[in-house]
């Protein structure tokens, strides 16, 4: 099943007011944080919507606060991807796709990537698979949205500040629905 636009805005407004795995912020405060720096980096409409839906998994399956803390990986960024698919176009489903995998990569080619991560994220990381080695890290960069799901990533990691002001959800709705549109949904 596809989500829709309206779907997203209701997982937004009843499950973004969760706690944000391990965080001291919820799931809506980290999306928003997400969607706005990407905006303030210069990134272009499909890497604004993909760092603001980065984290929808974890909406939509209901991760809990405490998931991290007993060894559980929801698989958010594999798992949301089919309710994305028919809504949104590979330049946004893709890196989604590929966030957890880029924080992976950045863990191998920059020795102080790890150092920056939140104790939240370094205990995902383990659960997640770790730092990649070489030959993944190869395979990795050669991907087609690598660079993006990079620059997600990097909003991902940025976008945990508490009282952090950003704009509402209702602020990027209107490129969310123009995308869908423009990929033939809504």
């Amino acid at each position: 099943m596809t989500l829709s636009v309206n779907d997203i805005s209701q997982l937004f407004n009843r499950a973004g007011g969760e706690l944000y795995g391990g965080e001291a912020i919820t799931q809506r405060e980290h999306a928003l944080q997400a969607g706005w720096l990407a905006e303030q980096s210069g990134a272009d409409e499909q890497l604004i919507i993909a760092c603001l839906l980065h984290d929808l998994g974890h909406m939509l399956f209901g991760q809990g606060d405490d998931d991290l803390a007993q060894g559980r990986d929801d698989l958010h960024q594999v798992k949301i991807i089919p309710f994305l698919r028919g809504l949104l176009p590979p330049e946004i489903i893709e890196p989604i796709a590929l966030h957890v995998d880029a924080k992976r990569y950045l863990c191998h080619v920059e020795p102080a990537y790890f150092a920056a991560l939140s104790d939240a994220s370094r205990t995902s990381l383990a659960l997640q698979g770790g730092a990649m080695d070489a030959a993944a890290a190869q395979q990795f960069a050669a991907r087609p949205h690598a660079a993006c799901a990079i620059a997600l990533r990097r909003c991902d990691d940025a976008a945990k500040v508490v009282g952090m002001t950003v704009p509402p959800y209702e602020y990027f709705l209107p490129r969310l629905l123009a995308i869908a549109e423009t990929a033939g949904a809504q």
